[in-house]
């Protein structure tokens, strides 16, 4: 089975349509895109020229007047698709807590 279609999630993903911005924490290059779900430990972002797999980023969902920000590493692309994010530990517990709210109105919305 090909690396981009194992699922190695450890937490439950939700649909979450959200502004991104992703930036090189290396070089300082960003793109700006749009998640399409996220998790407590991760998040898709859409966008047709992903950072390359391994790369440290620095992740921004915005949604009305809340950011959620955490770094992370690019865990797999899907070439002209997207990319998967995997957050680094520790997140902030505030930015936790934004991004927890966000996810429990999606599970409602969901279900």
């Amino acid at each position: 089975m090909p690396d981009v279609m194992a699922d190695r999630r450890t937490a439950a993903r939700y649909p979450l349509i959200l502004v991104a911005e992703v930036m090189q924490v290396s070089t300082g290059a960003r793109i700006s895109a749009r998640s399409s779900d996220a998790s407590m430990t991760g998040c898709y972002i859409d966008t047709l020229v992903p950072i390359p797999k391994g790369t440290s980023v620095r992740v921004r969902l915005i949604r009305n007047s809340e950011v959620f920000e955490a770094i992370g590493k690019v865990a797999y692309v899907s070439a002209g698709l997207g990319m998967g994010i995997a957050f680094d530990n520790p997140v902030l517990p505030t930015q936790l807590a934004i991004l927890e709210n966000w996810l429990m109105e999606a599970a409602r919305s969901s279900s």
